[in-house]
């Protein structure tokens, strides 16, 4: 049995993770961690949990978490990940950090984009865990960087058809929708009911941090720099992400390619499901599991390839994919407690 701790398990992602591993076969939940509701049960805060989740939250401690679990998943606001992951490491334990502290091998990029790092020597060793695609690395690591929810969504459709250079890297543009729970629980303005509810609207364009996210993996797997411009958008749901991408052809291109492509690609992984012509994906279809919904349309009077990608903000886009990166590092099948049943409302 797999012992598993959640540091930070009181926020919208933390709380799937507890969520999650409550019903995973192989793990045994033994410590959950939050600065403002530490001394208070987990069902107390989270009232649907009544019944199967008891454990008293703690204030995070090196010693303590480390002596509790032999995976610790941190969802932590940036910056504190990286400095309790020394410890964790050095100890021997793994972990899976929800962050993005540990999601860029460079710490002038990481830096560039959020803050100074306190821990660039694990850098080199971490791992960007985007299971369908580096799963083999995410295997052998001891360290992994959980990718964000909107490069989740529109890696997986890009990154096959970057490999089998399909499309022109110089003209990709992803426009994203995100359900509101991707701003975090802390309360603000911006997410107030008023603001967001009949409400839809683009925020961050073209200067979100994500983007750097995405064009860094992109650029790895094209060999060369690539960059993408990528507009985000508040929808007033819930939970959700829908992304569309537009891209060029780099040559002759035909949807049956595309489709060759994507099919060959993903055989074998479970959890991304091409979506038939004409039948585009959709967030509801997706609500509360770990799948990534793909589908596409070639415009080939315009040359254009557009493709669209459905996950769940707080499952593929966070809780899922960190227990899917869980799975492969203790060599279990990767769907192994991930196959909740989507709902059909």
């Amino acid at each position: 049995m797999i012992r598993a701790a959640v540091a930070g398990a009181t926020g919208y992602a933390g709380a799937e993770l507890v969520r999650l591993l409550t019903g995973h076969p192989a793990v045994q939940l033994t410590m959950i961690t939050s600065r403002q509701f530490a001394g208070q049960r987990f069902d107390r805060v989270f009232p649907s949990m009544a019944g199967r989740v008891d454990l008293v939250l703690e204030e995070l401690d090196d010693d303590r978490i480390c002596a509790a679990a032999d995976i610790i998943f941190t969802a932590l606001p940036h910056k504190l990940p990286m400095k309790v992951a020394p410890e964790i490491l050095k100890r021997g334990r793994k972990l899976v950090d929800l962050s993005a502290d540990f999601r860029f091998n460079e710490a002038g990029v990481y830096e560039a984009v959020y803050q100074p790092h306190a821990s660039p020597e694990l850098l080199k060793e971490s791992v960007y865990g985007l299971s369908e695609v580096y799963s083999s690395e995410i295997a052998a690591a001891g360290l992994v960087g959980n990718p964000g929810c909107y490069p989740t969504s529109v890696l997986l459709p890009l990154v096959p058809l970057i490999k089998d250079g399909l499309v022109d890297l110089n003209d990709i543009v992803s426009d994203s929708k995100s359900g509101v729970s991707g701003a975090g629980r802390s309360p603000s303005l911006a997410v107030h009911h008023c603001e967001v509810n009949e409400s839809f609207k683009a925020y961050k364009v073209a200067v979100h941090r994500h983007a750097p996210e995405m064009e860094t993996v992109l650029s790895r797997e094209a060999g060369r720099p690539v960059q993408i411009t990528f507009v985000p958008h508040l929808v007033p749901m819930t939970r959700g992400m829908l992304s569309t991408i537009y891209a060029r052809p780099s040559g002759t291109l035909t949807a049956q390619m595309v489709q060759d492509c994507l099919t060959a690609f993903f055989a074998g992984r479970p959890f991304v499901r091409m979506r038939p012509p004409g039948a585009p994906p959709d967030t509801l279809h997706v609500r509360g599991t770990n799948y990534c919904d793909i589908g596409f349309v070639f415009d080939a009077r315009n040359q254009r390839l557009i493709l669209m990608s459905a996950i769940d903000n707080l499952g593929k886009g966070a809780a899922g994919q960190a227990i899917q990166n869980m799975n492969l590092m203790f060599g279990l099948d990767e769907t192994t407690g991930l196959y909740q049943i989507p709902s059909a409302l």
